[in-house]
């Protein structure tokens, strides 16, 4: 970033999201936005648009320039009483990436975790100049804060995905391997905007009472976005269903604040941990987040089969980034072909004739069929009859559906699957996308 002084008149200041090597969000109109002094005229010039805009009496003004396909680089100039020169600009996909610490978790070491699965090469491999990072450090704010400080866009490098800043000891693994599958796919530069705390329920996530909405996502708003990414939930574990409304008004606040009222929210199921004494604790979690999903325009990744149980910290993160990516390139942008979700349990019915005393469940997403991870029968199904006792049960594959029954249960009416913070059901759909844990007595 270039300041050039040609005047004597209170400088124009854009706020630190606005820099050198940032990407800005194609099909768009761009917003650029900052202070000079009141009354003063800023022009903005990018390519061959130029937009004009007067400071109002608090110094602010903002303008938006035409809607731009991807590419680049571009040059920006701000010119008012001095000049602002940005430079290496590109036009592409933008996506804010937020959570507690699984989204935090760097590729590399970081204090109290295992490393990311191939670490190594996967930092000496970060060599993206067209994917962008930005890191938002951790901030509270008891009110709205216009800016962000020590922020800066960077280029993708070795060097800039392992750099220790803001809350990290480098950048997010979980948005560095989403952003590379959209830019390896679409083919354009795709720019990251890292804003996570370990250890954060998502309250203070929320607006407008949240202090990390305040102090980190509300300077945010003004920039064009496609959608966010969201890890988050460990904090928020005793919450069971009540986490379904809290996740409802989070990505509903959001979506308000940057006027879009149905930008693409995808987000992480937790992961299997030893979290508490109970053990049914986090599938009562796992519940509320699959429910999420009839908020619009949201999809989840399922990770109990890519957990590194006991520790909540999975080390695979490349699959957790791909997961992530399989739902914004399926919905999003409208890639044919794709599956982008495991098995879904929608329904149940008793058996009847030759499956007397079984339940039958159906699922959707099973793409081109169902199947199961290690080519055994159905596992970790539990079953119960009128009494409301669960005991193991046995599974199989019938076409579309899956079986469950034991023969000692002669009257079947309920039927679970991995209801255990410590299981990894094994049901997956033939693309290998997992189905996660569900009960089919929900609220009993």
């Amino acid at each position: 970033m270039v300041f050039l002084i040609t005047g004597a008149e209170a400088d124009v200041r854009l706020p630190r999201l606005l820099g050198d090597n940032m990407v800005l969000q194609r099909d768009q109109p761009i917003p650029v936005w900052g202070w000079a002094a009141a009354g003063e005229k800023v022009n903005v010039r990018l390519g061959k648009s130029s937009v004009s805009a007067t400071a109002a009496a608090d110094g602010k003004w903002s303008v938006k320039l035409p809607k731009m396909s991807a590419g680049g680089p571009f040059k920006m100039t701000v010119t008012a009483a001095n000049t602002i020169t940005l430079s290496n600009i590109l036009v592409g996909e933008v996506w804010v990436c937020s959570g507690q610490s699984n989204m935090e978790k760097p590729i590399g070491i970081h204090p109290g975790q295992q490393p990311c699965l191939d670490h190594e090469k996967e930092i000496a491999a970060a060599e993206y100049p067209q994917i962008r990072l930005m890191e938002v450090p951790p901030v509270s704010s008891a009110t709205p804060l216009d800016d962000i400080a020590n922020a800066q866009w960077l280029p993708c490098t070795p060097q800039n995905i392992a750099l220790k800043r803001g809350g990290g000891h480098g950048f997010s693994a979980c948005a560095y391997f989403f952003g590379r599958e959209l830019h390896k796919d679409l083919k354009v530069p795709v720019g990251l905007i890292a804003a996570s705390v370990g250890g954060c329920p998502c309250e203070p996530f929320t607006p407008p009472s949240g202090d990390r909405w305040l102090g980190m996502i509300h300077p945010l708003t003004p920039f064009g976005i496609r959608g966010a990414i969201w890890y988050q939930g460990e904090s928020n574990l005793a919450n069971g269903m009540l986490y379904r409304n809290k996740m409802n008004t989070l990505i509903t606040g959001w979506r308000t604040a940057w006027a879009q009222v149905d930008f693409p929210f995808l987000y992480v199921q937790v992961a299997l941990s030893k979290y508490t004494d109970d053990v049914e604790m986090a599938p009562r979690l796992w519940e509320a987040q699959t429910a999420t999903l009839a908020v619009p325009n949201t999809g989840m990744a399922v990770t109990h089969d890519i957990s590194s149980y006991p520790d909540c910290h999975a080390t695979n993160k490349q699959e957790v980034g791909r997961r992530l990516a399989l739902w914004a390139l399926a919905k999003t942008y409208g890639k044919p072909g794709l599956v982008c979700s495991g098995p879904m349990y929608h329904s149940m019915e008793p058996g009847s004739g030759a499956t007397a005393g079984k339940i039958r469940l159906h699922f959707d997403s099973i793409g081109s069929g169902l199947t199961t991870r290690d080519g055994k029968s159905p596992d970790q199904f539990t079953i119960a009859g009128e009494d409301g006792k669960f005991v193991e049960a046995k599974a199989e594959i019938d076409g579309k559906t899956v079986l469950v029954w034991n023969e000692t249960v002669a009257k079947p009416v309920a039927v679970r699957c991995g209801w255990r913070q410590d299981v990894s059901p094994n049901l997956i759909n033939k693309e290998g996308l997992p189905a996660p844990s569900f009960r089919t007595d929900r609220g009993n």
